[in-house]
């Protein structure tokens, strides 16, 4: 029973499709599927039922992956014990300037437990950059939001926020419940620069193109609506600032907190594997 099948199963076990499985593992669908018949064949028992849908673990299935994890985590700390004695063991982690993860210090907490020797270095990126410096390689695996461009990269779902219109405080919409994007079409916008990522930049704009002032971070798109009455996107869990609400947008699709890295790095790399790892256990709680 190899470490590499075991991997297998387990993006199979949490994708529980295997096309998905196979995309996330960055190889086609028949090899995905014939290790898994062998691994089948080597424990004696079904370890999926499946269906056009996609498939559901069997219980002998949800016993192995209780294992697998566990086999695979301590493989991975072998490794990183290795290279911590040899002065290796540092994973630059980029992290959005919107503060995207609310959970970050719960992840913060397993991470070092599980990797006490572990240095992690930290990028703070802006907004003009929701990858943290993934394209530019300056970081090892990023915690952001999407969407965003991923050619050339991984990107696992952690969550979804749902998101408000950020307005001044004496704003006429600020009263209401909810509102639609439809509401603010005929307002200024705060904008990123336009060689920001066409995706991100989009979601953020309601889905069309606006008119207004230029930011960079948080604080900047917070200034331009307590200054100049501008509006934007926020997720709904951020606080505002004194003088500004947050109103829900019923139509605007969620926000997703993903945490990101280059594809294929986490084949070489554990450390990444075990951050993944540790922030979709983080989220799962």
């Amino acid at each position: 029973m190899e470490l590499r099948t075991l991997r297998y199963f387990v993006a199979v076990a949490e994708e529980l499709h295997f096309g998905r499985a196979a995309a996330r593992l960055h190889m086609s669908q028949p090899p995905l599927s014939r290790a898994i018949k062998q691994l089948e064949t080597e424990v004696g028992a079904a370890l999926f039922e499946r269906s056009p849908a996609g498939v559901v673990l069997t219980p002998a299935g949800a016993v192995l992956l209780d294992e697998a994890r566990t086999l695979l985590d301590r493989a991975d700390r072998v490794r990183v014990r290795v290279a911590a004695v040899v002065g290796t063991a540092t994973l630059t982690l980029g992290i959005l300037g919107d503060g995207a993860d609310t959970r970050v210090h719960r992840l913060a907490t397993a991470y070092r437990h599980r990797h006490p020797h572990v240095e992690v270095r930290i990028r703070k990126a802006d907004l003009t950059d929701p990858t943290c410096g993934l394209r530019a390689g300056l970081v090892d695996v990023a915690l952001t939001r999407g969407p965003f461009d991923e050619t050339g990269l991984t990107v696992h779902e952690l969550r979804t926020d749902p998101v408000g219109a950020l307005l001044r405080a004496d704003d006429p919409l600020s009263r209401r419940d909810s509102l639609q994007l439809a509401d603010l079409a005929d307002r200024r916008w705060f904008l990123f620069p336009k060689d920001t990522d066409s995706a991100w930049q989009r979601y953020w704009n309601g889905g069309t193109s606006r008119q207004g002032p230029v930011v960079r971070s948080v604080p900047e798109c917070r200034q331009a609506v307590l200054w100049n009455g501008t509006v934007g996107m926020t997720p709904l869990d951020h606080e505002p600032t004194e003088g500004l609400v947050v109103v829900p947008l019923s139509d605007a699709r969620p926000s997703r907190t993903v945490v990101a890295w280059k594809e294929g790095a986490s084949d070489t790399n554990p450390l990444i594997r075990s951050f993944v790892r540790a922030a979709a256990a983080s989220h799962r709680d």
